[in-house]
């Protein structure tokens, strides 16, 4: 009992006499870490990545905040060194307690969300804000510092990581080749890109195996003169149904087109508008889910590593496929043998069209939100109504997956082939990501 009685003391002159928990409630508080992810979010969205190393963003920062939380409680959860692709250790300082966890979370998902993004500082003033607002509420210096030394350790281990991907050696890759060959993708309008990300299936995934793991089958034969044939009546379908969209259908198209980058043209006048990538739409249902569950802290930041870990390893498997088959978009197609002037709904992104991509990752993502938050889960998105489109309601995230595969569809962006097969191999990869991951005991 004395020696009991002598750690309390040194505890209390340690970390301050005052029986504080109003910091406690403010950083503990799920939502804050699902505001601190929408932060990221606004900042990805901000300096224009293009959904794929949006989804790379996302990843690091949110395993972070799940290392420290798996490291203060072992018990609990469970570490993903040793589950992911080359991440073998999680370095930690010699002593963690008095460190506050969920804060060391948050500090650990904010400095390395910074670092795979830019410009430096990018969360800087976020981070301040939070940390103003919690010292006001009586978070004690000592907290403060033993939870930032948790923070910067376990962050550090995951930027070490994160530079072994492959993703710098990407960066000054050779550019794809454009050929005039019927069949090939070549670059759309208005703004006729170059083909974006054409090296991501170089990247190192982290759970499955290799980019080509899961054997898509190749799509349907390039075939636009024999109107019998299953490429040609692919063409036809699409052309028909965004020809004769409901008022539903163009809703459904739009809710799920999160371009992150339209280019707008009137007249001689261009602009650009921005809204959330897809991934980031994703990153936004997770936050949703969470406080619609009343989800804890470590539920609330294992569901948001774990969904980010299915994009992006989705994104790899699906850009290897797009650059394996280099399919032609159905826009190229129609102006090119049917009809000049015929513009699909969406703006056309500038890549392949088979896989698609927004299916892919949205059906990955939909195992692994159910795997956390189980079937049938209910819920509206309202992902979309900061950039003045109106929420739409699921049954489950199975079903919203679904909707996905017909709005990129109504969208006039891929033939509904492709969009079948991307949900279906999608699916197998958000199982592999499920199966494999030993999270949350």
């Amino acid at each position: 009992m004395k020696h009991f009685l002598i750690g309390i003391c040194a505890t209390v002159l340690l970390f301050g006499c005052k029986n504080n928990t109003e910091y406690k409630n403010y950083l503990h508080n799920p939502d804050l870490f699902s505001n601190t992810v929408h932060e990221l979010n606004t900042v990805v969205m901000g300096n224009n990545f293009p959904p794929m190393v949006a989804s790379r963003n996302y990843a690091y920062a949110a395993i972070a905040a799940y290392e420290v939380v798996a490291a203060s409680n072992p018990n609990g959860y469970q570490s993903l060194a040793g589950q992911l692709n080359g991440l073998k250790t999680i370095s930690l300082p010699k002593d963690t307690v008095g460190a506050d966890i969920e804060l060391a979370a948050l500090l650990a998902y904010m400095k390395v969300g910074e670092a795979v993004t830019f410009p430096e500082g990018s969360m800087k003033l976020y981070k301040d804000s939070i940390l103003a607002i919690a010292r006001a509420k009586g978070l004690p210096e000592a907290v403060e510092k033993r939870s930032q030394e948790l923070a910067d350790s376990v962050g550090m281990s995951i930027i070490r990581w994160s530079k072994k991907d492959n993703y710098l050696e990407t960066r000054g890759a050779e550019k794809y080749t454009v050929l005039d060959i019927p069949g090939r993708w070549v670059p759309t309008p208005p703004l006729y890109a170059s083909a974006a990300e054409p090296h991501w299936k170089e990247i190192r995934p982290m759970v499955i195996d290799s980019a080509g793991f899961f054997n898509v089958p190749p799509p349907p034969a390039f075939n636009i003169t024999d109107k019998n044939s299953k490429y040609y009546q692919e063409v036809m379908k699409i052309k028909n149904a965004v020809d004769s969209l409901t008022p539903e259908q163009r809703h459904m198209a739009e809710f799920w087109d999160d371009n992150p980058f339209k280019m707008n043209v009137t007249g001689h006048a261009m602009f650009g508008s921005k809204k959330f990538s897809p991934p980031g739409h994703w990153m936004s249902v997770v936050g949703i889910a969470s406080q619609q569950a009343k989800a804890d802290f470590g539920t609330t930041v294992t569901a948001f590593a774990k969904t980010s870990i299915a994009l992006f390893d989705a994104f790899i498997q699906s850009w290897y496929a797009k650059y394996t088959y280099n399919t032609v978009r159905p826009e190229t197609v129609i102006n090119k043998y049917i009809d000049m002037n015929w513009r699909p709904l969406l703006q056309t992104p500038a890549f392949p069209e088979y896989t698609c991509g927004h299916s892919t990752i949205s059906s990955a993502a939909a195992e692994s939100l159910t795997s956390v938050f189980g079937d049938n889960f209910a819920y509206t998105d309202s992902t979309e109504i900061e950039f003045g489109i109106k929420n739409r309601s699921f049954k489950s995230f199975r079903a919203a997956a679904e909707e996905n595969n017909w709005a990129r569809f109504y969208g006039g962006l891929h033939f509904h082939n492709s969009c079948i097969i991307s949900t279906e191999y999608g699916r197998k990869v958000g199982a592999l990501v499920v199966d494999r991951l030993k999270m949350k005991k």
